[in-house]
């Protein structure tokens, strides 16, 4: 599925927010070849009806990573730490029952009623079969993590792997002793890092790789001992973009450290955006890749408007990927391959539409949760089954049967938005929000596209208020009223709970996490980790393409610099010109 040069565009309008968006032809190809057939024949996937990023919104309502509440395994009786709260109408299952053999999935099922749309009757299955409490696997002394596996020591830290001794993280694999990061590969020490890739004990830097013992660095590569610079490449003792002897170098960074230690980081925070705003930027950050389009793409080809994906190849829409190739609307997927308008799928899907959770899974239609199966629809929680419907087993001439029948109906039922608007057939359209398992302030959709509580509301989406559960602790603090410095914290801080300075929420500093700022000379942070996570992201661009002209050569390119943005944003070939 080449998806260059693009032919035959069809031009719709958002059933949602009424933008207007291309449908292309590659796209209608590609909807083509993923049409299941049934008995030797095809029930053709329509064409979307919704514009890309309310596309993305709506699966991302189903992609909880930080939301972590304490309630009771539904089978063993156990205390458990899960993703889901404890108002939510499912049972909730440990690893352990979840995986075992205590339970089956196809004791919930039940017969498709064709008088009923199939939505109402998919979310009626959801609230009866037991659910995943954390997807995790292989921890050790890893109790508060989610969605990932293999780590060791690590607290706080989502969507990661192999990662040992780290606190406070999304996105990373196989790093040690790193702290506040976002996006963080094979490195090691690092904190308040974004988008770093073997780095080692670089701070309050971004969009690094190779770089150690750094300090407020972004767009740097191979760079050792530098601070307040950026779009450096293979330089040591540099100060803004200006080479220093190792000894005036050594003098500078003692008295960074010293502002450090003694509260002078959000001065230190302010001149380093100051400094790196007027450096000129890459209009995306694109690697090894051939006609991509998009964000944060690394070894990929054919990528349309695509975003944080490596190894990728023949997708579009797609966020999120790692070995990913003929996939469209998909997010947060590794190994996936053929499949359409879902996410969290990995590890050889194939085949899969309208689905969140299929691993190893193929030929999967409007699933939630399918582990090692083949052949299923509508089916919630599934463990190495085939040929099921709504979780009921059949033969497989009984399916093949069953399933186009059920098409037919979805296609006559239409879905409504929130304001009673037409919004599509149930045929073709990912699950509306009423099925999702989160309220959308749980979930990346309130990452990616900010909604207040009432604009969420009046979208149709859930809502949980905030239930912070700060338990054992000796005294609530203001942030504000911390020491500046880190010697002069007490170690009973470990007792108390600190007052975010911007949301006032309570958080606890654990004593791995205290070591870690002694150890590296660093203030306590004033800001409740979700806070600090919020602001990371906010350092990114959105997941969102531009016209504009390069800063330099006036040509026009696409970026996810916004036109009326003050950056000066190059092309790629007059960016390289500059750094090389």
């Amino acid at each position: 599925m080449r998806r260059f040069p693009h032919h035959g565009r069809v031009q719709r309008t958002c059933g949602i927010c009424s933008t207007a968006f291309d449908v292309t032809a590659a796209d209608l190809a590609f909807l083509e070849k993923l049409s299941p057939a049934f008995g030797g024949k095809k029930e053709a996937l329509p064409p979307p009806t919704l514009c890309p990023g309310c596309r993305q919104q709506r699966r991302l309502l189903w992609r909880n990573e930080r939301r972590l509440c304490r309630r009771t395994c539904g089978l063993c009786g156990k205390p458990v730490i899960s993703m889901y709260a404890k108002d939510k109408p499912f049972p909730v299952h440990c690893t352990e029952c979840w995986w075992g053999d205590r339970w089956d999935p196809l004791s919930f099922g039940r017969a498709f009623d064709f008088s009923r749309p199939f939505f109402p009757q998919f979310r009626a299955l959801q609230e009866q079969v037991p659910r995943l409490a954390l997807n995790v696997v292989g921890n050790e002394n890893s109790e508060y993590v989610n969605l990932g596996g293999y780590n060791k020591n690590c607290y706080l830290v989502f969507a990661m792997e192999y990662n040992e001794d780290c606190l406070y993280g999304t996105e990373l694999v196989k790093s040690v002793g790193c702290v506040d990061t976002f996006n963080c590969f094979e490195s090691q020490y690092c904190y308040e890092a974004t988008d770093v890739e073997k780095c080692h004990r670089l701070f309050f830097s971004r969009d690094c790789s190779g770089c150690a013992d750094g300090l407020f660095l972004s767009d740097c590569r191979n760079c050792n001992d530098c601070m307040f610079c950026a779009n450096l490449r293979g330089k040591r003792y540099c100060v803004r973009n200006k080479q220093r002897t190792r000894e005036e170098y050594g003098r500078e960074k003692a008295a960074v450290e010293e502002r450090i230690a003694t509260g002078g980081l959000p001065q230190l925070l302010a001149e380093c955006a100051a400094f790196e705003r007027a450096r000129p930027h890459r209009a995306a950050s694109v690697v090894n890749s051939e006609n991509v389009t998009g964000d944060y793409l690394k070894n990929s080809r054919n990528l349309h408007r695509c975003f944080d994906v490596s190894y990728g190849e023949d997708c579009a829409y797609v966020y999120t990927g790692f070995k990913v190739k003929d996939l469209l609307d998909v997010c947060h997927t590794t190994e996936g391959e053929l499949s359409y308008e879902a996410l969290s799928l990995g590890y050889g899907s194939y085949g899969v539409a309208f689905t969140h959770g299929s691993w190893t899974s193929k030929n999967i239609l409007y699933c939630d949760i399918a582990q090692s199966s083949q052949d299923c629809f509508g089916c919630v929680g599934l463990k190495r089954n085939r040929h099921c419907i709504l979780n009921r087993q059949y033969a497989k001439e009984e399916y093949e049967k069953l399933v186009p029948r059920i098409i037919e109906h979805m296609r006559k039922t239409p879905l409504r938005s929130p304001d009673g608007s037409f919004a599509g057939q149930e045929w073709g359209e990912f699950f509306p929000a009423e099925c999702a398992p989160f309220a959308y302030n749980e979930t990346t959709a309130l990452q990616y596209f900010p909604l207040r509580r009432e604009e969420a509301l009046a979208r149709g989406f859930a809502w949980q208020e905030e239930r912070d559960e700060v338990s054992g602790v000796s005294r609530v603090i203001p942030a504000s009223q911390l020491p500046d410095s880190i010697d002069d914290i007490s170690d009973d801080i470990v007792n108390w709970a600190i007052e975010c300075e911007a949301t006032k929420r309570p958080f606890k500093i654990i004593k791995q996490e205290l070591e870690f700022y002694r150890k590296m000379r660093l203030p306590v942070p004033r800001f409740h980790p979700d806070e600090r996570h919020r602001r990371r992201i906010a350092l990114r661009n959105p997941r969102k393409l531009w016209k504009r002209n390069c800063g330099k050569c006036g040509k026009e390119m696409e970026t996810t610099y916004a036109p009326d943005r003050p950056e000066k944003v190059y092309c790629e070939e007059c960016y390289l010109k500059e750094v090389y």
